[in-house]
């Protein structure tokens, strides 16, 4: 049944008299307190914090002496008693509320200064399941929610970035605040308290593996507000959501100017992409552009690695994103700036590296520290309308998979490994897609078409364009192995991909129409492979 409001206005000011300070982290709760106190406030408190406030030289009441009860439960009992949340809840304007805070000894609390225990930096760290458990905060997000409610009198803050806009109201307005602000500050403890309960619930899901649970919650904290989104009409910000897989998310941006939605997006993609090439195995680059390869290649130097990357479309590679699977050295780094390019993101980048970057400054180089691991469990969110749908990561790998021969020709070990290489550049392809590769380098990609049969004539011809630009007799399409993301559900995409050169053929299988394209490649004597799966990627 819901409670029917009695419609008391609120009020515009409200004095600042009583002020709760619990704090878990205490960045800057001494200057706070420490203005707040000059303008004559009470200052009530918890634990530690009330320890920091008292050894600061600030008069302070322990919240124990306003509940008359003591912490108990190793901390887990303090605040969750009637002194406390009557304090918070009260409507001041309302007679029996004040009749009741009169008979039951309650004081006002104007002021809740809280933050909550660091459960997403434990989550992120790996801590144990009873560490991690002990870091569910439960007073705290009690009291952020109960002054955040009653924001008519109440002003909450539950972030340390907005204590000058609290002292700057306070000191401008003899220590009020304006019913704006506490609207403003209510908004965002609600969204606070929503992205720590998303936390703990996705933790939870994840600690008992359960896949699809009743309720999904995703939030995250703001790491900036962009210029706008896709387009310019359109808004943008980012967010964190405090997982600590290395990519575009954690990095430190070296130089460059903001990264706009569309640079977050490709190079997210294109980290993703190059983390698929373990750095002990080869160097190896990815160049993508609106979230597809336009060219991967591994090589003996990183290098050349990006100079086998670049040649498979380097028309496309224009204004691209640049990923690295190693350190960014100088070699690299002289030949990536000779293109005009958006991102460059690598695990590290050596001082020589930076210099040459240098010359470029408004090209954005990243450090992510490390490479996502591929194989990592996770999840992916997308919008719809009305809707959310969220998947496990696609985090399977060719490596891993039990690979068949299907035609009567096996294929060689460099044909094998031609495949391999392609199918996993495949994964990180808009569908359909179709890949060519050879010797450790794309040949032609071809990407988000209708047709699978167009995708596979689309890489083809970016390959022929290659070698006219690269004064090559024939396309490295000859004698090459391609992908398919998916099955092809006619002959006529494997057709295609065999007149373009092909000579083997890496795909899922699982078509109606297997024993069709199996007969088209033993025609033409063209070794295939099924995997058994499928990477589409919309």
């Amino acid at each position: 049944m819901a409670v029917v409001s009695k419609k008391i206005p609120a009020p515009d000011k409200v004095k600042i008299r009583t002020a709760l300070l619990s704090v878990s982290d205490k960045t800057d709760i001494i200057e706070l307190a420490t203005v707040l106190s000059k303008l004559g406030v009470k200052l009530l408190s918890t634990g530690g914090t009330a320890k920091a406030i008292a050894e600061a030289g600030l008069p302070v009441t322990d919240v124990s002496d306003v509940t008359n009860f003591p912490e108990i439960m190793d901390g887990r009992v303090k605040t969750l008693h009637p002194n406390v949340h009557g304090g918070l809840l009260a409507i001041r304007d309302d007679a029996d509320h004040v009749e009741a805070m009169k008979e039951h000894g309650i004081e006002a609390i104007d002021l809740s200064v809280i933050n909550l225990y660091p459960f997403e930096e434990v989550r992120a760290k790996g801590g144990d399941y009873p560490t991690t458990v002990e870091n569910i905060d439960i007073g705290g997000p009690a009291m952020i929610r109960a002054s955040a409610k009653n924001h008519a009198y109440v002003t909450v803050v539950t972030d340390p970035s907005d204590y000058p806009a609290l002292v700057e109201a306070l000191q401008a307005d003899d220590g009020q605040t304006s019913y704006v602000l506490r609207q403003t500050f209510a908004a965002k403890a609600y969204a606070r308290t929503a992205a720590y309960d998303a936390v703990i619930s996705n933790w939870f899901a994840e600690a008992l593996a359960i896949e699809t649970p009743d309720y999904r919650a995703i939030g995250g904290s703001l790491k900036e507000k962009m210029r706008y989104g896709e387009n310019p009409h359109q808004s943008a910000g980012f967010y964190l959501t405090g997982e600590k897989r290395p990519g575009v998310a954690t990095a430190a941006l070296l130089q460059g100017k903001q990264l706009s939605y569309n640079n977050i997006n490709d190079t997210d993609a294109a980290y993703e992409l190059v983390a698929e090439f373990l750095p002990e195995n080869a160097p190896a680059v990815a160049i993508i552009k609106h979230a597809n390869p336009c060219g991967v290649a591994t090589g003996p130097t990183l290098a050349e690695a990006y100079r086998r990357a670049l040649a498979c479309d380097s028309v496309s590679a224009f204004g691209g994103v640049i990923a690295l699977n190693r350190t960014l050295d100088a070699e690299t780094a002289e030949e990536i700036v000779k293109l005009f390019t958006e991102v460059i993101i690598a695990p590290d980048v050596t001082e020589e590296a930076k210099a040459i970057i240098a010359r470029k400054p408004n090209l954005r180089l990243l450090a992510a520290g490390g490479l996502p691991d591929p194989r990592a469990a996770g999840i992916t969110a997308k919008t719809v309308s009305g809707g959310l749908l969220v998947q496990s990561r696609d985090n399977g790998m060719v490596e891993d998979l039990e690979l068949k021969v299907v035609t009567k020709r096996a294929p060689t070990p460099q044909e094998l490994e031609d495949m391999k290489f392609a199918f996993k550049i495949a994964k990180h392809v808009k569908s359909n897609a179709v890949i060519y590769a050879k010797d450790g380098q794309t040949a032609g990609i071809g990407a988000g078409q209708m047709s699978r049969v167009d995708s596979a004539r689309i890489a083809a011809q970016k390959a022929e364009d290659a070698a006219k630009a690269l004064g090559l007799a024939e396309p490295l399409t000859r004698g090459s192995a391609v992908a398919s993301e998916a099955f092809y559900p006619f002959a006529d995409g494997l057709l295609a991909a065999i007149a373009a050169g092909a000579t083997a053929v890496i795909q899922p299988g699982g078509s109606m129409r297997d024993q069709e394209v199996i007969d088209a490649a033993n025609e033409h004597n063209v070794t295939m492979v099924f995997t058994g799966m499928r990477h589409f990627r919309h």
